[in-house]
């Protein structure tokens, strides 16, 4: 038996669309169920999987791989302001700009 509350974890897919990840919360559930968010480098099989604070979430968000620390469960679905309040975005920002630049130089 876990001594995990309630309040010390939460579902990834409920968490995703807290933070606005995903516009709906059926989504964030595919996008989970489909093994396409990994917790901590673990892939998560099923969207009632349970994450925590100070958790790194990865998964694909548009043509983007995001990387973000869980900084806050949250109660709710709030403004877009609130969402932001509840993760770190720690994708690498580098890796990202050195391919478009790769891109550009390619079109030279």
């Amino acid at each position: 038996m876990s001594n995990m509350t309630e309040l010390d974890s939460l579902r990834v897919d409920k968490y995703l669309w807290f933070a606005r990840f995903f516009k709906t919360r059926s989504f964030a559930t595919k996008h989970a169920k489909g093994g396409r968010i990994r917790c901590n480098g673990n892939k998560i099989k099923k969207s009632s999987d349970t994450i925590k604070v100070g958790d790194i979430l990865t998964f694909a968000q548009g043509n983007q791989i995001r990387v973000i620390r869980v900084l806050d469960l949250g109660t709710r679905r709030g403004t877009a302001n609130e969402a932001q309040s509840l993760y770190e975005d720690i994708t690498q920002k580098e890796d990202a700009d050195e391919n478009n630049s790769d891109k550009l130089l390619a079109k030279l």
